[in-house]
């Protein structure tokens, strides 16, 4: 075996490491998917509408986050993966964390953003969906939002991707604050226990300007809230009505179980199948 035969044979025996990895990664994170499918459809009442086709390629999305589960349930938005900008917290706890690694989400230091944002930037160049809640927290419970930070901006700005607003709106009366410990420091989580679950998405409109210019994204900062914003009310409308029409729902513990499991067994079997081509 030449030298070049050689090194050709190992590049190949990496590239298929590489290749395997990636499958495993994206498996995971599709399986993922259908659990949160499940325990939504069963649990919540998911109410989703489009204001346009999601497009192929590179996009941010952007959101507001009422509570805590809101990065899960950006997963069932588009066809695409969707890695996700979400604050260490969550990855301190023991198997979320290493589950949100695995599924290529992004880990966002509260001390030190700068290395999520050269991630992020890195996934969009890729063709990746990126999402990202531009208030860096929790929305106050009361209604509003926080003040936003300027990453989602700078993204657009530094990338050219499409920006694709999307606003959620949930029912007030089934948010629980709760403390959860997580490595010996006190936590506080907004967690939806029930209820109507409205998601509208916006069109998706693109940014162009310098992202060193602070002036500049400051304004698209604004513009991006504005867009979440009207979204949102919309979403907002659906709840109110959701309120005024209320639908009885109940379902046994046992039915989800059943439900979980049988999707998992699908989205396996299709794996599976897909990897044998």
């Amino acid at each position: 075996m030449t030298y070049q035969q050689s090194l050709d044979y190992f590049t190949e025996i990496i590239k298929n490491y590489v290749d395997v990895g990636r499958m495993a990664r994206k498996s995971w994170y599709y399986l993922g998917r259908q659990v949160v499918k499940s325990y939504a459809s069963l649990v919540f009442v998911p109410d989703i509408v489009y204001h346009a086709p999601i497009p192929t390629g590179p996009k941010i999305l952007v959101v507001n986050h009422p509570c805590t589960v809101d990065p899960f349930m950006l997963t069932i938005l588009v066809p695409d993966q969707v890695s996700t900008l979400i604050l260490d917290t969550l990855f301190n706890i023991p198997l979320i964390g290493q589950s949100l690694r695995f599924c290529e989400q992004i880990r966002v230091d509260s001390e030190n953003g700068a290395p999520a944002m050269e991630k992020a930037l890195k996934y969009i160049k890729e063709g990746r969906t990126l999402g990202v809640f531009p208030e860096g927290a929790i929305s106050p419970v009361e209604g509003g939002y926080q003040r936003p930070h300027s990453g989602a901006a700078r993204l657009a700005l530094a990338s050219g991707a499409m920006v694709i607003p999307v606003g959620i709106h949930l029912d007030a009366r089934y948010i629980r604050l709760a403390h959860t410990q997580v490595k010996g420091k006190s936590e506080l989580g907004t967690w939806y226990t029930h209820g109507p679950y409205a998601m509208t998405v916006g069109k998706p409109v693109v940014f162009s300007g310098d992202p060193e210019d602070r002036q500049k994204v400051n304004k698209v900062t604004g513009q991006i809230m504005q867009l979440i914003g009207e979204v949102d009310q919309e979403s907002a409308r659906r709840i109110l009505f959701a309120q005024m029409h209320p639908a009885p729902r109940h379902v046994e513990p046992s039915v989800i179980l059943r439900l979980i499991a049988l999707r998992m067994v699908k989205t396996l079997s299709g794996l599976v199948f897909a990897g044998s081509k």
